[in-house]
């Protein structure tokens, strides 16, 4: 054998780089070595940074400065399966931290994150991919990017993973993923339902919390709730609802149940499988609040249906919704009045909460807490709608105060909610009068003033409900809260306007505050309103014309219209034909001006302290200019108050007819004049005659006058004796006459006599009533003329006084203004002749009284000689 020969080592290759093992303590350095092309590095820096990550989120932070979120995003698709998995739970702490969000948003990485759900891949990264995509979809941005990137679809496979972390990542994703709707839309289409409720069966709360909240969401589109009831969700429900273990999960299972409840058939399929029986139960004798909370807003949801309501009514829901009236906590309080209010759609709950709901519910519009109150408010204005039996058991129940302090609650919906309690109150005679006995007016001031216009139209609602006496009107009047009413007719929103209308038109029965309304410019705001076709009801309407009514004068210059219930008293003036929406000026702004060539102005003014003397001879020397006694209405409202007296009282030169003794075959109502007190006195007691003077210069001094050396003159109209004189006249030769037709022909001859008598038409031309007309302007040096002064009248000056004494006398007559100066009066007979065979008497005939060619000749309203009469 020969000798062996020891082998000398070879050196290593002069271009191979030794291996180094490298310690490093600061994050900097292994930050930079992600962008090293060695796998093991890469590998082992990802690991590094993901222990470093997972100490805090100011170690997110820094790794954020340090530069590391961009290379480990292009880690995510490297073909090292480690790498790309260490990448992938860098990312899943990182997603966490706001910054790193969007960072990643604007990196577009989230196809690459999409890429880790598929099949093939880890279950660790599976979990860290799905962990990444539940942070990001916390905003908004991030649902989009998921959504638009196909994330939902590998989300919903991953709910069948084995690996519970998997699971709850991927079913957080998808909560937050459906608050969208559009991901609602397309999760329907992926059929994911049965995986959800698989999911119920989880021993991880959190999982199953998850999942019911997902189903608690979704569950709010009606195809969802028919794929739950499809996979017998309900029964799952159920289940969990009767584990008590899992009261943890009650709170979310009801609020999926209260979903379903919404839809009928799933109601009567509740029903028929007892779960409903059990539900209220459940609701009923939990002590969990949040429980009983949720119980009644199901209820709430699904009362909403009127068939849910009849199948609640069978299982008794009114007991259960009563009992949670009384839970110490607020939430349930409020969530069991919202469901009263649902259930009093149904007349049979409204009726059972008449003795067993209504107590409870005032007692809580004492509540502290303002929800409470406004959901209470909320329920009684539902039960009281309709319902004259509860609005009378809420104000049993001393409702009334509590309702009047909520309106001035700061919570609009309270306001809104009593303001409507009390209109269905009001609308009860006797609940009214108590409710304006509580200042009421007072009370609505503030929300009339709102600035919610829900509250506007409710308030105004409630003062046209309550102010239906002249006492509630004055109250209002008094306490300034006509301003806003009238404020209200500006409103753009349809409903406030039409309630403020409403309004205004109650408030504008009697003549004060109708007058007050007026100066406050809602006569011109209503004109307005009716002149659009898209601002104008029904109620601005009628109040416009409520408004007119105590305003005769703006009445018949704008519409040339007065029916025979617009009595003409002192004060009436014709200035002519006016545009709608313009401005009528006052009397006496008109007699100051300087006389015009215009059309005079016609008066009517009855007052005057003299009696219309026996002769027309010693007519205008008594006149006394600018002192005046009562009116002819304050004459009605005096003659109503002393009928028992039977006896005539006649002031100031008109009558006010009142019951008469001493003509018992005529039947019919007169009245005497001073003058005809005079003629009577043989025949009545002296002391009958002092009597009645003592009331006289009582009236007379109870009139305001001129006092001695006072600075400024009270204006005051122009008197007019010669109409005292014929008010006097006709009250005591027409009046008695009983037939209504002999009536109208002897008064039309009266008139047609005063003003120029019998003309032809071909005497027309001749007729100069023009100059006469100019002559009186020139001697009044007025272009107002009181009617009575007019001896040459044509037809609208005839007309004018027809209406005057017809009015005086109970004649009903309505005046019409026509063109060319032509004006006439149309009445009203019935024509016995025509009574049926059965003793009904037909419609009366209308007829225009002819004061010119034929006084006194009937004129069948639609007939040519009419038309002649009107036209020609």
């Amino acid at each position: 054998m020969g000798k062996k020969i020891k082998k000398e080592v070879e050196p290593p290759p002069k271009d191979v780089f030794d291996p180094l093992t490298i310690e490093s303590k600061k994050a900097a350095t292994v930050v930079l070595m992600l962008n090293s092309p060695e796998e093991e590095i890469l590998a082992k820096a990802c690991e590094a940074i993901y222990k470093f990550a997972l100490k805090g989120e100011e170690n997110k932070a820094t790794l954020l400065e340090l530069g590391a979120v961009e290379p480990l995003t292009k880690l995510l698709t490297h073909e090292d399966k480690i790498v790309r998995r260490n990448a992938t739970m860098i990312f899943g702490i990182l997603a966490s931290n706001s910054d790193v969000k969007k960072l990643l948003r604007e990196l577009e990485v989230m196809n690459s994150v999409i890429a880790q759900l598929a099949p093939e891949e880890e279950v660790v990264i599976h979990e860290f991919a799905s962990l990444c995509l539940a942070n990001l979809s916390v905003e908004y941005t991030g649902k989009v990017q998921i959504y638009e990137h196909g994330g939902l679809e590998p989300l919903i496979r991953l709910l069948s993973s084995p690996d519970p972390d998997v699971k709850k990542n991927s079913i957080e994703c998808i909560y937050n993923l459906v608050q969208d709707f559009q991901c609602r839309t397309t999760l329907h289409e992926l059929n994911p339902i049965p995986p959800i409720l698989e999911l119920l069966k989880s021993e991880y709360p959190i999982i199953q919390l998850l999942a019911l909240k997902t189903l608690g969401v979704i569950t709010c589109d009606k195809e969802s709730r028919a794929m739950l009831k499809e996979n017998q969700g309900l029964d799952q429900l159920s289940k969990i609802l009767e584990t008590k273990e899992w009261n943890d999960l009650h709170v979310e299972a009801l609020a999926v149940i209260a979903n379903c409840l919404e839809d009928m058939d799933t109601v009567v399929l509740m029903q028929q499988t007892g779960i409903l029986r059990k539900l209220l139960s459940f609701a009923e004798n939990s002590t969990v609040p949040d429980i009983q909370k949720n119980s009644a807003k199901a209820i709430t949801k699904a009362a909403y249906d009127a068939e849910n309501r009849k199948i609640f009514h069978e299982q008794e829901v009114e007991k259960c919704l009563v009992a949670l009236l009384g839970s110490d906590s607020d939430g349930t309080k409020i969530a069991a009045s919202q469901a009263i209010s649902a259930m009093s759609e149904n007349s049979s709950s409204k009726d059972f909460f008449n003795t067993q709901g209504i107590p409870q519910i005032v007692q809580l519009l004492r509540s502290d807490n303002e929800e409470v109150r406004e959901a209470a408010a909320l329920a009684l204005a539902n039960l009281t709608t309709s319902s004259s039996a509860n609005a009378n058991a809420a104000a049993e129940a001393d409702a009334i105060d509590p309702l009047i302090n909520i309106l001035s609650s700061k919570r609009d919906g309270a306001i809104a909610n009593a303001a409507t309690v009390l209109t269905n109150m009001a609308i009860q005679e006797p609940l009214r009068s108590i409710i304006q006995g509580h200042d009421v007016m007072q009370a609505l001031l503030a929300p009339l003033h709102s600035t919610n216009t829900v509250v506007q139209s409710t308030a105004a609602l409630t003062v046209a409900s309550t102010a239906c006496d002249v006492e509630a009107r004055n109250q209002l009047r008094n306490c300034g809260g006509l301003e806003p009413l009238v404020e209200l007719l500006h409103s753009k929103n349809d409903e406030v306007r039409r309630h403020a209308s409403w309004a205004v038109m109650v408030c504008a029965s009697d003549e004060v505050t109708a007058v007050e309304l007026c100066k406050l410019g809602a006569l011109d705001i209503l004109g307005e309103i009716n002149l659009s076709v898209s601002r104008k009801n029904k109620f601005s309407e009628a109040a416009y014309n409520k408004l007119l009514n105590n305003n005769l004068s703006l009445k018949y210059s704008q519409t040339g219209y007065l029916s025979s219930s617009n009595l003409i008293s002192d004060g009436f003036y014709d200035c002519g034909r006016i545009n709608p929406g313009t401005k009528l000026l006052p009397l006496k702004e008109l007699s100051l001006q300087e006389v015009n060539d215009q059309r005079a102005i016609l008066l009517v003014n009855c007052k005057s302290d003299i009696s219309p003397p026996p002769s027309m001879e010693d007519k205008s020397s008594d006149v006394g200019y600018g002192r005046s006694i009562s009116s002819s209405s304050s004459l009605r409202r005096a003659s109503r108050e002393k009928t028992k007296e039977k006896s005539f009282h006649f002031s100031a030169g008109f009558g006010s007819p009142t019951e008469e003794k001493s003509e018992p075959t005529s039947g019919r109502n007169t009245a005497l004049s001073r003058g005809a007190a005079k003629e009577k006195g043989s025949r009545k007691g002296r002391g009958k005659k002092e009597e009645e003077k003592v009331k006289e210069e009582e009236e007379i001094l109870a009139v305001p006058k001129l006092t001695e050396g006072s600075s400024e003159k009270e204006w005051y109209p122009p008197p007019d004796p010669e109409l005292c004189v014929y008010v006097y006249e006709v009250t005591k030769s027409i009046l008695p006459i009983v037939n209504i037709k002999d009536q109208i022909e002897a008064l039309a001859k009266f008139v047609a006599d005063k003003m120029g008598g019998k003309i032809p038409k071909e005497k027309m031309s001749d007729f100069s009533w023009e100059l006469h007309i100019s002559e009186l302007k020139f001697q009044l040096k007025s272009n107002v003329i009181p009617i009575g002064h007019i001896k040459k009248g044509i037809f609208y000056h005839r007309a004018l006084l027809f209406k005057v004494l017809a009015d005086k006398i109970g004649v009903g007559s309505c005046l019409v203004r026509g063109e060319y100066s032509r004006a006439w009066n149309e009445v009203k007979l019935l024509n016995e002749a025509r009574k049926g065979i059965i003793g009904r008497l037909p419609p009366p005939e209308e007829y225009i009284v002819d004061l010119m060619f034929h006084p006194g000749a009937l004129l069948k309203l639609r007939s040519k000689e009419a038309d002649l009469y009107r036209f020609l």
